[in-house]
C-alpha cells in the first residue's frame, strides 16, 4: 500500500482502478507505524525524536503542490475573481453583521461599536493582504495550514490546522443558530421560538436547535454537488442580501434620531476594544476564499481582486450598518438576537422587519455555503500531509469536490449548532482566529527574510531576535491591557519596543525573496503591525474563552503524538526518498540517496 492509502485494483486491462470511496483500515491508517501493533510500539518510542524533525522540518512549495495528487481526482478549475469577489462578500456578511453588532452594542460598546468595526476590520484587511501573497504563490486547497507549513513547520501547522478546523465547525454552528433566530423573526415569532430548552443539561448547552442542523444538512449537499454551481447560488444569494442591506440603511435612517448616539462611548475605550474582539467573528469567513486557489482560473489576477476587494466592500458595508442600528433604537434597548428586524418593529415599520428577516436568511445562507466548501477543502489538504487520515481528502471523480471532507465537517458542525448557545460560540471562534492571523503574518516575514541556502546565519539569528522580540512586545502590551484597566506606562514601554524591533527588521535584515507575482507592500510592517493588532485583541477576550482554547489545543497535542505525528513522518520520508528535503536549521537540501531510511518498524 502506498502513503496515499488509496485501494487500488488491477482491472482487466492490466492498469489501476482507484475506488472512488472506500472506507478500510488503510484508508485511515495506511502508514508503516500502523501496520501492526509492534510497529507502533516502535513508533511510540521514537516519538521524541520523530517530534524534533517534524518541529525543524519545513516543507516546500512544490511539495504542497504535489499533494494534490493524493486526493485521487482534481478539483476543477473553474472559478474567477468575480467569483471569488462574491465568493468573500457572501462568506463574510452573515451573523456576525446581524447578530453579534446589536450583541456587542448593547453589552460592551454603545453606539461606538461602529469603531469596533475599523478596530476589527484594518486587523482583518492586514491579515487579508498577507493571506493573499501565500494564496498566489501557493495555490492550493489548504489555505493557512499550506502556508504556515512551508514557512514554520509541520508542528506549528498542525497546532494551527485544529484551530483552523474548530474555527471553521463554530462559525458554521453559529450562523445556523443565528439562522433559526431570524426564521422566527420572519414567521412573526419571537426569536427564540423554535429552541427547545432541557433543564437537565449544562447552562449554555440546554437550548437546542433542530432547525440549524437541517439547514447545515441542506447546506452539505449543495457544496457536495458542485463547487461552481455553489458559486452560482452564492452570488445570487448575495445579490438579493446587498439590496436588503442598502434597503436597511436607507430606511433605517429616515427613521433615525440622533439622540440615540448620545452616549456614544458608555463603555469606554476599553468597551470599544473588547467589542472589536468579539466582531472579529463578522470577518472570519474570508480565509475560505483563499482555499479555493485551487480552483482558481489565473490566481494572480483573481485572488488578489476577490479577496482585498470583498474585504473593502463588506467593512464599508459593516461601518454604515452598525450605525444605522444605533440610530433606529438606544443602545440599551438593541435586541441581541435579530436586532435589525425588531429594530424596525420598535419604530413602528412591522411590514420592515420581514424583509430584513428573509435578506438576513439569504445573507447567513450564503455564508454557510462558502464556510462549508471553504472547511472541507482545509480538511481535504491537512488530510493529503496524513496529519489527518487521508479517507477524508478523496476527491470525487464526477462532481470534482472532496465529499467526505464535506460530510464530516458539515457532521461536526450540525452537532455544535444543536447544543451551544452564540455567545459561547462567537468568543471561542475570535480566540481561534485571530490565534491563527497572527502566525500567518508571522510566516509571511519568515517568507520574505528567509530562503535557505541563501539567507546567511548572521541574518537568520538577526531575524529570529527580531521576531522574537515584535512577538514579546506584543504580547506585553496585550497582557498589560487584559490586567491593568487604568494604567498607561506599560504601553510607554512595551510599543516603542515593537516599533524599534521593527525598525531593526526593516534596517538590518535585508529580504531574502521577492514574491514572483503579487506581494505585500510596506514589508516588514505591514505584516509587524498584523502581529501586533491580532495579539492585542486577545488580550480583550475573556478567561473562559483562553480556558477552552487550551482545552482544545491539549487535545489537538494528544491526538498529534498518538498518530498525526507518526502518519505524517512517514508520509514525510517516502517524500524525501523521492525529492529531498530540507531543514530549517540547516537550511540545504539533502539528496535522496543520502538519507538513511528509519529503522524497520
Amino acid at each position: 500500500m502506498g502513503v496515499e492509502g488509496v485501494d487500488q485494483q488491477t482491472n482487466s486491462e492490466g492498469g489501476i482502478r482507484r475506488r472512488v470511496c472506500s472506507c478500510t483500515k488503510d484508508d485511515f491508517l495506511p502508514e508503516e507505524s500502523f501496520k501492526s501493533w509492534g510497529n507502533y510500539a516502535n513508533a511510540l518510542i521514537q516519538t521524541p525524536t520523530r517530534l524534533i524533525d517534524r518541529i525543524l522540518t519545513r516543507s516546500e512549495d512544490e511539495e504542497e503542490l504535489e499533494a494534490k495528487s493524493r486526493s485521487q481526482n482534481e478539483m476543477k478549475k473553474t472559478l474567477t475573481w468575480w467569483d471569488l469577489l462574491w465568493f468573500g462578500m457572501g462568506a463574510v456578511i452573515g451573523a456576525g453583521i446581524f447578530v453579534l453588532t446589536g450583541l456587542e452594542a448593547n453589552q460592551e460598546a454603545g453606539p461606538a461599536v461602529v469603531l469596533s468595526y475599523v478596530v476589527s476590520g484594518v486587523s482583518a484587511l492586514l491579515s487579508v493582504f498577507c493571506y493573499t501573497e501565500f494564496a498566489v504563490e501557493i495555490p492550493v486547497a489548504g489555505g493557512s495550514f499550506a502556508y504556515l507549513r512551508v514557512e514554520l513547520g509541520d508542528f506549528v501547522a498542525f497546532i494551527a490546522a485544529g484551530n483552523i478546523l474548530l474555527e471553521y465547525v463554530i462559525a458554521g454552528a453559529a450562523v445556523a443558530r443565528t439562522w433559526t433566530s431570524y426564521f422566527a423573526t420572519l414567521l412573526n415569532f419571537n426569536s427564540d421560538k423554535f429552541l427547545i430548552k432541557v433543564d437537565s443539561l449544562a447552562e449554555g448547552y440546554n437550548e437546542l436547535d433542530p432547525i440549524a442542523v437541517g439547514v447545515c444538512i441542506i447546506i452539505c449537499i449543495i457544496a457536495i454537488l458542485s463547487t461552481k454551481g455553489s458559486s452560482r447560488l452564492n452570488y445570487i444569494a448575495t445579490i438579493v442580501h446587498i439590496f436588503v442591506i442598502f434597503f436597511i440603511i436607507i430606511c433605517g435612517l429616515i427613521k433615525s434620531d440622533t439622540k440615540n448616539y448620545t452616549p456614544f462611548a458608555p463603555f469606554k475605550v476599553r468597551g470599544i476594544f473588547k467589542a472589536s474582539a468579539v466582531l472579529f467573528f463578522a470577518y472570519v469567513g474570508f480565509d475560505a476564499v483563499s482555499t479555493m486557489a485551487e480552483e482558481t482560473k489565473n490566481p494572480g489576477r483573481d485572488i488578489p481582486i476577490g479577496l482585498i476587494g470583498s474585504m473593502v466592500i463588506t467593512t464599508f458595508l459593516y461601518c454604515l450598518l452598525a450605525i444605522t442600528l444605533c440610530l433606529m433604537q438606544p443602545y440599551q434597548k438593541i435586541d441581541t438576537q435579530a436586532p435589525f428586524s425588531v429594530a424596525f418593529k420598535s419604530v413602528g415599520w412591522n411590514w420592515a422587519q420581514y424583509i430584513v428577516a428573509a435578506g438576513a436568511l439569504k445573507g447567513m445562507t450564503s455564508v454557510l455555503l462558502v464556510g462549508a466548501v471553504g472547511q472541507a477543502r482545509y480538511l481535504t489538504h491537512i488530510s493529503r500531509t496524513h496529519m489527518m487520515p487521508p479517507w477524508f481528502s478523496q476527491v470525487n471523480a464526477k462532481t470534482g469536490t472532496p465529499v467526505n471532507a464535506t460530510a464530516v465537517m458539515s457532521c461536526a458542525t450540525a452537532i455544535i449548532a444543536l447544543f451551544t448557545k452564540l455567545d459561547i460560540l462567537s468568543n471561542l471562534l475570535s480566540i481561534s482566529t485571530l490565534f491563527i492571523f497572527m502566525l500567518v503574518a508571522l510566516a509571511l516575514l519568515v517568507r520574505r527574510y528567509y530562503v535557505h541556502g541563501e539567507t546567511t546565519i548572521a541574518n537568520r539569528n538577526k531575524l529570529i531576535t527580531f521576531l522574537l522580540i515584535i512577538l514579546a512586545s506584543s504580547i506585553a502590551t496585550a497582557t498589560y491591557w487584559g490586567l491593568s484597566k487604568d494604567g498607561w506606562i506599560g504601553y510607554c514601554i512595551t510599543l516603542p519596543i515593537w516599533l524599534l524591533a521593527t525598525i531593526g527588521l526593516w534596517y538590518f535584515v535585508p529580504q531574502a525573496r521577492k514574491p514572483k507575482l503579487w506581494g505585500v507592500p510596506l514589508v516588514p510592517w505591514l505584516p509587524s503591525a498584523s502581529i501586533a493588532i491580532n495579539i492585542f485583541l486577545l488580550g480583550s477576550l475573556d478567561r473562559a474563552s483562553f480556558m477552552r482554547f487550551g482545552v482544545w489545543t491539549g487535545f489537538l497535542l494528544v491526538y498529534y503524538l498518538l498518530f498525526g505525528l507518526h502518519a505524517s513522518y512517514d508520509t514525510a520520508k517516502e517524500f524525501e526518498r523521492g525529492r529531498g528535503w530540507k531543514n530549517i536549521e540547516e537550511g540545504k537540501g539533502v539528496d535522496s540517496k543520502d538519507i538513511v531510511p528509519s529503522a524497520p518498524l
